[in-house]
């Protein structure tokens, strides 16, 4: 990896020490990693995480610990050790610390991942997806991918994932990015019908790419709103990838229709059985001219995933992330460059996958200058948006908030066909908002009994009055 410091060199080359006597004894030497990244992580730039590592491989019992053998048992090697020098030592220990420096010596987010839309283009359409409406009228090329990942590389992000569109689609992109930038971990939602047995042998070959493949359910829900024969696809993919030792996990999009299939204990060990290593979940969100606004959970469905993905966390070998009802673990919302940010297939750099707004572009700024411009300000003075962590978000659960932003910032719509006021998205979930909140607060007040609400001025309110000046440091 070019252009360490000399600190990053030793923890570099300390690291993959310890990588190489690791697989000889998996439950001896899982600890020594561990202990490693104590060491050179005496700043605390990633406490959390070894908090949370520490006490999964404290008892051998703990599902969670069960995964991480999966990982010796079921995934090639080489792909398995790759992950562990570009997602521990890359993203994690090197990229922490260069992210600490350019918040402390600029006053702005830098982001641990960047999601990024290769293309628009897509050869499904989806019920309700705003992709659905872009055709292949839009798509960054191999040299301006290539641009992002240098620049982001320098600022202390080494994750990068892929979104669209079907990222699939720049299928031999993709692979020349993990060859050229093999520092890098890489991983992609796809709707998974493009995976192939040619694909599987060149993610074995690089090594760095990991695949979340979309999936609704079983065949009917998820044909029903991705088209006949998807399941089937999904499931053939499923079937290459475990049997090539390649890791790959699921992304779920929990909706009205489907969200008792997707909490049931038999989704769930069937993912498992197929292979999966993670699992990612949405709540549908109502974006885009062609959404349906009708397939927006209510609060008892949402509530319910709240418990069931709980639960399972702590019977089940996989790793799940719900990235609107478990704000508590992270503090809220990850968006704004706080930990991620996307950039999308014409160039505009947006705080979220699921905000379509922006006041810059990679063709106009760099990266750094986009974290710093009044939209990614405003983002990083107003989180958290509220002091009840299970209300992350600031278009599902505070759209006052998102619209607030976009008004005082400047921003402008990006959709690239139907652009969409800031006030009519944000209509859209007002009162799914006002149905969680009285939810999520019983459930706030449950759950963290130490860190009670009040009336006072919420961060939602508090960002409203922001004029996106520096005097708070924000």
């Amino acid at each position: 990896m070019a252009n360490l410091t000399i600190k990053e060199r030793l923890e570099s080359a300390g690291f993959k020490l310890v990588l190489s006597y690791l697989d000889k004894d998996p439950d001896a030497n899982i600890p020594k990693v561990l202990n490693w990244v104590d060491r050179f992580d005496r700043e605390d730039n990633v406490k959390v995480q070894r908090d949370a590592f520490r006490e999964v491989i404290s008892d051998p019992n703990n599902n969670m610990y069960k995964l991480i053998k999966k990982v010796w048992t079921e995934i090639d090697g080489g792909v398995r050790r790759k992950f562990f020098e570009n997602f521990m030592l890359n993203a994690t220990a090197i990229g922490g610390g260069r992210q600490k420096k350019v918040r402390e010596e600029h006053g702005c987010n830098s982001p641990w991942a960047i999601l990024m839309d290769p293309t628009s283009a897509c050869n499904l359409k989806c019920i309700g997806c705003w992709a659905a409406e872009y055709g292949n009228k839009l798509s960054m090329s191999f040299e301006t991918l290539d641009n992002i990942i240098e620049q982001g590389k320098q600022l202390g992000t080494f994750m990068y994932i892929f979104s669209g569109g079907e990222p699939l689609v720049r299928k031999k992109d993709i692979i020349r990015l993990c060859e050229k930038h093999n520092d890098c971990m890489f991983l992609s939602f796809t709707n998974g019908t493009l995976i192939d047995e040619a694909f599987a042998n060149e993610m074995l070959r690089v090594k760095n790419f990991v695949p979340a493949i979309s999936i609704e359910g079983y065949e009917e829900a998820t044909d029903s709103r991705r088209g006949a024969g998807t399941y089937k696809a999904v499931i053939r993919a499923m079937d290459i990838l475990k049997e090539k030792k390649l890791p790959f996990g699921i992304s779920v999009c929990y909706t009205r229709n489907n969200t008792d299939v997707i909490g049931s204990e038999e989704f769930w060990d069937d993912m498992i059985a197929k292979g999966a290593l993670f699992a990612w979940f949405f709540t549908y969100m109502p974006v885009g001219k062609d959404a349906v606004p009708d397939l927006m959970v209510t609060p008892e469905q949402r509530e319910f995933m709240y418990y069931k993905v709980r639960e399972f966390r702590q019977t089940k070998p996989i790793f799940t992330i719900d990235f609107w009802n478990d704000g508590d673990y992270i503090d809220g919302c990850i968006a704004g460059g706080r930990y991620y940010l996307h950039i999308n297939a014409n160039g505009d750099i947006e705080p979220c996958a699921f905000i379509h707004y922006s006041d810059s572009s990679v063709y106009n700024k760099t990266l750094l200058e986009a974290y710093k411009s009044p939209l990614f300000m405003q983002y990083r003075a107003g989180q958290p948006f509220n002091k009840n962590l299970y209300r992350p978000c600031p278009l599902l659960d505070n759209p006052e908030a998102l619209a607030g932003i976009v008004d005082r910032s400047g921003a402008k719509s990006t959709d690239a066909v139907s652009p969409e006021d800031v006030h009519v998205l944000c209509g859209k979930c007002t009162e799914a908002a006002k149905h969680w909140a009285p939810v999520a607060d019983k459930l706030w007040v449950e759950k963290h009994p130490d860190k009670p609400l009040t009336k006072t001025e919420e961060p939602a309110e508090a960002v409203a009055a922001c004029k996106g000046c520096t005097a708070c440091g924000k």
